[in-house]
């Protein structure tokens, strides 16, 4: 499956973008750049919790294809994202128990295509994630997902507490995966309306988050490793959502 990304350059055809909302994944800015136009860009880019990083003009100039980007090169999202209330208000008209997923900043883009990918496959309702710090959602993350990006509602929120916040107010419990719990997965009742969260390669999941959170749950491990990959344990998560509810 081929996917193309869309960028835009320059800084005025990025403030247009933004003012249009399109879905802008992210914005690479020149380091050691300034500028009227570069700090109204900053002020949009911040007013607007939109994700971006300073890179070195070599890698504008790559990104843009020598094109004159101003020091700016933003990187469109290839999907339309959804809106949380929304989407729970849908799930629960056409009578289904929810099912959502959190990301709480996973930020590796083939860790967070192969979740797509298994979401999709288990019947998720919606992935949720942050605004900031987590992985784009752009060609190769489609494209490691076999085009399920396509296929499952994401939500974008400014945070993580945002969407607990919604989700608690619909009384969708949230199950946090996380070794921080004497408590195993299989002795949580999934068949409930639920939220699983999922926290980051390197860290889990915010102690802030896991203050919130009804359920703590983790998986038994037999080996050495104190760990599963985070597209792994999720995987092992949603199935047994799904074999619960069979």
């Amino acid at each position: 499956m081929e996917t193309k990304t869309t960028r835009i350059f320059g800084i005025r055809a990025i403030l247009e973008a933004i003012n249009s909302n399109n879905s802008i994944d992210k914005v690479f800015i020149q380091k050691e750049i300034s500028g009227h136009l570069m700090t109204e860009l900053m002020q949009s880019l911040k007013k607007n919790n939109i994700a971006f990083s300073y890179v070195p003009v070599e890698k504008l100039d790559r990104l843009s294809k020598h094109g004159n980007h101003q020091g700016a090169v933003a990187q469109i999202a290839p999907i339309d994202f959804h809106d949380l209330d929304t989407l729970i208000t849908k799930t629960i008209d056409k009578g289904e128990v929810p099912l959502f997923l959190l990301l709480d900043q996973v930020s590796d883009v083939r860790n967070f295509g192969a979740i797509i990918r298994t979401a999709e496959c288990t019947g998720v309702h919606g992935i949720i994630i942050q605004k900031q710090g987590n992985a784009p959602v752009n060609a190769e993350t489609v494209k490691t997902s076999a085009g399920a990006a396509f296929n499952i509602p994401i939500c974008k929120v400014d945070h993580i507490k945002d969407a607990l916040f919604i989700l608690q107010a619909a009384e969708i419990q949230m199950v946090a995966a996380t070794e921080k719990t004497e408590n195993i997965l299989y002795e949580a009742d999934l068949k409930l309306p639920t939220a699983i969260i999922m926290g980051s390669e390197d860290r889990g999941i915010n102690p802030s988050i896991l203050k919130m959170v009804d359920v703590k749950a983790k998986l038994p491990l037999k080996g050495t490793i104190g760990s599963l990959n985070v597209s792994v344990a999720c995987g092992a998560f949603l199935y047994e959502a799904v074999r619960q509810r069979l």
